[in-house]
């Protein structure tokens, strides 16, 4: 079974409606989905660490409390 290929970051910048920096913020915090770094330096997510991480928000915002 092949494995469901992973997101390139503008894919996920556009999902979760962020800019470049603003991400690169959060990463440098530890906040930021789980990325693959790839040898020629690009940065890829897989779909399932992408939901996990939304999951995480989503947990955090005041309604879920």
């Amino acid at each position: 079974m092949a494995r469901p290929p992973a997101l390139k970051l503008a894919e996920v910048l556009a999902e979760i409606r962020m800019s470049a920096s603003a991400f690169y913020r959060l990463r440098a915090r530890g906040q930021a989905p789980r990325m693959i770094k790839l040898p020629n330096g690009e940065l890829r997510c897989r779909r399932v660490d992408l939901d996990a991480w939304w999951g995480a928000c989503e947990r955090d915002t005041p309604e879920w409390r």
